[in-house]
């Protein structure tokens, strides 16, 4: 299994502390440390499970928008984008839980044309509201038919850490990695209106990075 980079602090200290634990309860509890060992093990794979990074490869096409992470879609539906394309669009929100894959990848290829990081609160990441008054960051990316698509990384209840690595005029290749988001979050994709959507409430992605979730119009 492949482990995320931003793991890679918190899997070995907690493989440190596993084995001093472990072999403490075991040395002076015998059979009985078992009880302490066993429960530390469950811990320690969930952690890893966290921090995995599976790899995913798909030639995008240019009008193809992929699913940006794992996860269940809790929002479809045309707002007013405000902070950046100051236009209606379509959004598709994709919510995830601690066990989800929590790397996060560009939905679409092309420019990188805007980022910008927020601080905020930590409501739980599925609250609608989340998306204004949460700890986030926004990522336009613009395509090479000019069509811009604005992508939001939004910490939840347990997320204290959000990752980007993009800069301006950095290129976007659909399906690539961009970013972590640690312990349960959420994802916004802005689309044009006249995008082909090709989910719905309630469907859970589980090939972020491959699954093609909508089609921009010519």
């Amino acid at each position: 299994m492949r482990f995320h980079r931003e793991g890679t602090t918190i899997i070995l200290i907690s493989i440190f502390l596993f084995l001093l634990a472990g072999g403490l309860s075991q040395y002076f509890l015998h059979c009985w440390g078992l009880i302490i060992t066993i429960p530390l093990l469950i811990l320690l794979g969930v952690i890893l499970w966290f921090f995995r990074n599976p790899v995913r490869n798909y030639e995008a096409k240019p009008e193809e928008i992929i699913a940006p992470v794992d996860g269940k879609v809790v929002i479809v539906k045309e707002v007013y984008e405000k902070e950046y394309l100051k236009t209606q669009c379509l959004q598709v929100s994709i919510f995830m839980s601690p066990l989800n894959v929590h790397v996060c990848r560009y939905p679409v290829s092309g420019r990188v044309v805007f980022k910008k990081y927020h601080p905020g609160k930590f409501l739980v990441a599925w609250h609608e509201k989340s998306s204004e008054l949460n700890e986030r960051t926004t990522v336009v990316v613009e395509n090479s038919n000019g069509q811009q698509v604005l992508f939001r990384q939004i910490a939840g209840a347990m997320a204290r850490r959000i990752v980007m690595y993009p800069e301006i005029d950095d290129i976007a290749q659909a399906g690539k990695e961009f970013g972590f988001i640690k312990f349960g979050s959420r994802m916004d994709v802005f689309l044009p209106l006249g995008t082909e959507i090709l989910v719905k409430v309630g469907d859970i992605i589980s090939d972020g990075g491959i699954k093609v979730i909508a089609r921009l119009r010519p």
